[in-house]
């Protein structure tokens, strides 16, 4: 990375941070419209239905957003028609309301369409003429605190009544879609027009027994393109739907029986009780039973960035919506089709369409090939038809092919008919319309082994992006550590706790002081079986504390009910503090406090003494505190503290201004400290040394004290050395005070990052962004979207990991294990290496394939390869060619090479030097054949018609079998040893396998068709030969030296008049780049389902 500030520019420019003057060039998150049809625009095209599949319908997307629209105005107009229908009540005379007629429905006391029309209109009269929230759940069945039986008999009861939480979705195309699909390519439609010429005048001329072979073969040849094409892209399709469902099957908690279970959001029914939490996606249409500060971002409904507070008087959740603050329960009222939401996601149908960069840059390439190929036909089939209507094109036997004045009309338009169909045969090989979708079937295949490596990729473009990460920015906990949690250390009354659950040294005014404090201030929660072992729920921070609170002898539910919840301030990420004011009895207030220790000390005037004295928080006790802080930090251990402040009733707001109420955070009282372990993962150290080793900088960004950062640091192997000062190490409000230059400069350097909040990570990530680097950053909390927005590569927590976290992520990290990252790291950069051996291998067939048929155009005036022989070498090269190399499996080689750069060129140099070492050997070996064939091959004393057909079979079988060989070489462009780990890969050996026995089939079998002859075993091992040539040849060539510079930039020293230009245009589009960042981050910030679906 360069130093400078100017250099950093660059450097983040040729990372792909900005726009650049390509036109096949997109910037990998959030490219303008314009540049996605500036693109499509440039693309030479055959097959539009194919080669823009799995690429953004832009139509689609303006249709979809159409409907949305529609659905939020149509619930408006019966939201706003209901609120005027109800003022009107308010203000007329109030008549004598009956309750609505409840007609029971399969044994409930209350039918489906009722229920749906409640929350759909939100109306809140008829919640009251139903006996409120508790007559609604009386209705259902349901108990408020235990919830539904859970059994399944009573859950199919619930479905039969009131549906499942699913939605009709659009069936996906049919294979026989994908055969017509693949019909559209214009060449070939073209080449099935001259084979049904080709296939009547050949029965006309010739007769039925003779003349059907020509047009028939192509026709087959055709099909059986057709066909293979279609049976790839149909189980290609098959893939995106399989994966499409798995991002949308979201895991939550719901209450049944009395204890909290995860269960599938499709399997949630009418009458569940849901707790919900900060980030949590409301997962169906409900009531609010009861929430703290609760609070519901519901623009994915109604397209307003807009928070709105949860009550008793507001109590109507929608599905699809996120919890922006709190937490609460909720009681389902409506589930799939009867919500919005599943009317919305009914309406329109989940594409997978999104380009990436690399695939808009392969049909960058394949619009040169194809330009140059299509040149090159027309070359051909001008230079073709001079020579046959000039006399110089000759039968086999040696005759002309065409005679002035004595060639019939038939025989001369099957002879312009063969000759133009070569020329179009020349385009179909020319013009790789398989080059784009081998990254499609690539990314396919790596998305599916994704998901067995734990990894749910939700942006196709992050696999790619993620082959050129240069920095990973991890999250310490469930990341680099197990999220095992557990109170190992104890610190109160002043005193430490030997063991930590020893309540013995402790008064019992103290004791029941903390235990209150455990089970009141917690979002977790315990059920308590009747003789059996308690189960705990939460948070693994929670799950640790709430387990110390059991050893202290805590009966939760029994202490929750002594003492009665007034208002809850959530633990918050930035102020690292969570408290909650309950009523314990007469006008005594308790106002509780946990969170960051040294904070929460901060905050404290007294402490408690173990006997229950209060004294005042001198230096000293401050010194003592912060020494026990730092002892169990340097032990790596995670330091919560607990505090709390007495205070009357009088002091309490009373209940309709108690929403806005404030819990006061100054003059507590300290409780006491404990120390939570959670140990690191194993094999976390060999992972980071793997990443180092790949060019890639691993940072640690935790919300945890400085020295407990350290600990976890060097125990994972990030820091090797214990004494490093910043800003190696820093804190998160020491980095946020920086200049911006300053930081940038400080980014480069800073391995660990405490106390750090999500804002903190997010100008942590721009900064790292701005001096080039490709930015990976984990994250699993509402507040990290930004940041995973911010990112190269977004990756949030499948565990841990809140939905508005993950809806904000491009790949889901299933078991939160940094090991599973340094997979994707793998997979991305496999993505990259297969795409580049799979160009390898189909330019050397291209040149090759292009060189042959013009030189012998042009000299002889007829072409060794006719047309059925080249759709069948345009299969081996495209479909098959694709499924053999794109489907290669990373290996450990990829991790000892740096990160690809974004805009470095596809085809590097070492990829030139093979691809031009096999083109022209192939080319030398083939034109000596077809010049001098007859005498190589010792042919001479044959009929000359035969002779001349053996030589062109044994150049088609050559020519053949040095791509078969040739693919092994392209496995590995860069090693000397091309069979390794070959045995691992049985797609590539299969194909190898069938590629070569329908070779044979078509020479020794299928001659009439192929307008070969069979080859004797003599001439098929100089054959077999002659492509093995292509092993030993390669592996010369591997040694010979190519400059590190690529040939496009030493191109590039001619004009650098052109290089400034491209330049300037490269500032501008960063510029307008960068605005359009800021304006996707403030609405993220504000409306994450907007995000996710302008992502989409």
């Amino acid at each position: 990375m360069e130093s400078s500030s100017s250099g950093s520019a660059k450097a983040r420019q040729s990372s792909g941070g900005g726009g650049g003057a390509d036109t096949f060039d997109i910037p990998g998150k959030g490219a303008p419209i314009e540049r996605l049809k500036r693109w499509r625009q440039a693309a030479l095209v055959l097959n539009a239905s194919r080669r823009f599949r799995y690429t953004l319908d832009l139509k689609k997307e303006e249709q979809k957003e159409e409907v949305k629209r529609k659905i939020r105005a149509q619930a408006h107009v019966i939201r706003a028609a209901y609120r005027f229908k109800e003022a009107a009540r308010v203000n007329v005379q109030p008549k004598e309301t009956t309750a609505p007629h409840v007609d029971g429905a399969l044994g409930f006391g209350i039918k489906e369409e009722q229920l749906t029309a409640l929350t759909r209109d939100h109306n809140y009269s008829a919640l009251q003429q139903y006996g409120g929230i508790s007559g609604v759940a009386n209705m259902l069945k349901t108990d408020m605190e235990k919830g539904t039986g859970g059994d399944d008999p009573d859950l199919k009861a619930r479905q039969n009544a009131f549906g499942s939480n699913t939605y009709p979705r659009k069936k996906g195309r049919s294979f026989l879609a994908f055969v017509w699909d693949a019909c559209k390519d214009l060449t070939l439609i073209i080449l099935m027009v001259a084979a049904a010429v080709s296939l009547a005048l050949g029965i006309a001329t010739e007769g039925i027994k003779e003349g059907w072979y020509d047009g028939a073969s192509i026709g087959f040849a055709v099909l059986l393109v057709v066909f293979v094409t279609a049976t790839t892209d149909y189980k290609q399709s098959l893939q995106f739907q399989n994966l499409n469902e798995e991002k949308q099957n979201i895991s939550l908690e719901v209450v049944r029986g009395g204890r909290r279970i995860k269960v599938s959001i499709y399997d949630l029914v009418v009458g569940d009780v849901v707790p919900l939490k900060i980030g949590d996606q409301v997962p169906a249409d409900g009531i609010l039973i009861s929430g703290h500060s609760f609070s519901i971002d519901e623009s994915s409904m109604t397209g307003e960035s807009k928070i709105v507070n949860k009550d008793q008087k507001s109590p109507f959740m929608m599905s699809g919506c996120k919890v922006a603050d709190g937490y609460g329960t909720m009681l389902v009222t409506a589930v799939g089709i009867n919500t919005e939401w599943g009317l919305l996601m009914a309406s329109i149908s989940e594409d997978s369409g999104e380009e990436t960069p690399l695939q808009v840059r392969l049909n960058g390439v394949a619009t040169f090939i194809g330009i140059i190929g299509l040149t090159v036909a027309v070359l051909v089939l001008v230079v073709l038809v001079a020579r046959y209507f000039t006399g110089h094109t000759y039968n086999p036997d040696g005759s002309p092919q065409y005679v002035k004045g004595k060639m019939g009309v038939g025989a001369t338009i099957k002879g312009i008919v063969k000759i133009f169909t070569v020329a179009v045969t020349i385009v179909v090989v020319a013009v790789p319309e398989g080059l784009p979708l081998a990254v499609t079937l690539t990314l396919a295949f790596s998305m599916r082994k994704m998901m067995r490596d734990k990894a749910l990729v939700r942006r196709l473009s992050a696999c790619e992006t993620m082959g050129s990460a240069t920095t990973i920015c991890s999250d310490k906990t469930g990341t680099l550590t197990l999220n095992q949690m557990t109170v190992t250390e104890a610190y109160f009354g002043g005193k430490k706790m030997v063991p930590t659950d020893n309540t013995e040294m402790l008064s019992a005014s103290v004791s029941t002081m903390i235990i209150e404090g455990i089970a009141q201030n917690t979002s977790g929660s315990i059920f308590e079986p009747e003789g059996g072992q308690a189960e705990v729920t939460g948070s693994p921070t929670e799950k640790a504390i709430l387990s110390w609170g059991l050893q202290l002898g805590m009966k939760f539910n029994e202490t929750r009910s002594k003492s009665s919840i007034l208002q809850v301030f959530p633990f918050n990420s930035e102020k690292k503090r969570g408290g909650v004011a309950v009523h314990v009895g007469d006008s005594e207030v308790h106002i509780y406090w946990k969170g960051a220790a040294e904070l929460i000390l901060e905050s404290c005037t007294d402490w408690l003494d173990a006997d229950g004295s209060k004294h005042s928080m001198t230096p000293e006790k401050v010194g003592e505190f912060k020494k026990f802080i730092e002892d169990m930090a340097v032990a790596s251990l995670r330091c919560v503290a607990f505090a709390y402040r007495p205070c009357e009733m009088s002091d309490v707001p009373n209940e309709d201004q108690r929403a806005e109420w404030i819990l006061p955070e100054d003059n507590l009282i300290m409780l006491g400290i404990i120390g939570i372990k959670d140990p690191c993962r194993p094999g976390v150290q060999d992972s980071i040394r793997l990443c180092t080793a790949a060019g890639i900088k691993v940072r640690m960004v935790t919300g945890d004290n400085l020295q407990t950062a350290r600990a976890i640091a060097l125990e994972c192997g990030i820091l090797t050395d214990p004494n490093v000062l910043e800003p190696i190490i820093i804190e998160g409000k020491t980095f946020r005070a920086l200049s911006d230059l300053a930081r940038e400069e400080a980014a480069e350097k800073i391995c660990v990052m405490g106390r750090s909040s999500p804002n903190d990570k997010l100008l942590f990530v721009k900064a790292l962004r701005n001096r080039g680097h490709v930015v990976a950053v984990t994250g699993d909390g509402t507040n990290d979207a930004p940041a995973l927005h911010e990112a190269d590569i977004g990756l949030s927590m499948g565990i841990q990991g809140t939905e508005v976290a993950k809806e904000s992520s491009d790949i889901i990290i299933l078991d939160d294990n940094f090991a599973s990252i340094v997979r994707v790291v793998r997979w991305g950069r496999s993505v990259y290496a297969n795409i580049q051996k799979f160009i390898q291998f189909q330019l050397t067939v291209n040149v090759a394939a292009l060189i042959i048929n013009v030189v012998s155009a042009v000299s002889s005036g007829d072409v060794p390869l006719n047309a059925v022989q080249l759709l069948w070498v345009n299969l081996i090269m495209d479909t098959l060619g694709a499924l053999a190399l794109a489907t290669e499996p990373p290996n450990n080689h990829l991790m000892q090479r740096p990160p690809v750069g974004r805009r470095e060129p596809l085809i590097t140099n070492i990829m030139w030097r093979n691809l031009l070492i096999m083109a022209f050997y192939q080319v030398a070996v083939l034109l000596a054949l077809n010049f001098d064939g007859q005498n190589l091959l010792q042919l001479k004393h044959d009929n000359h018609a035969h002779a001349e057909k053996v030589k062109n079979t044994f150049i088609f079988n050559t020519f053949v079998l040095c791509q078969v060989f040739n693919e092994f070489n392209a496995r590995k462009p860069d090693e000397l040893n091309v069979f390794k780990g070959i045995t691992g890969n049985h797609l590539f050996m299969g194909i190898i396998a069938i590629t070569v026995v329908l070779q044979v089939l078509i020479i020794e079998f299928l001659g009439k068709f192929t307008s070969t002859v069979r080859l004797s075993w003599q001439l098929w091992l100089v054959s077999i030969g002659l492509a093995f040539i292509s092993w030993p040849l390669a592996l010369l060539g591997k040694l010979i030296p190519v400059p590190d510079r690529p040939f496009s930039d030493l191109f590039a020293c001619c004009c650098p008049g052109k290089k400034q230009d491209d330049d300037v245009k490269e500032e501008e589009g960063s510029a307008k780049q960068g605005e359009l960042a800021k304006q996707v981050e403030l609405l993220a910030q504000h409306s994450p389902l907007r995000q996710m679906l302008r992502k989409k």
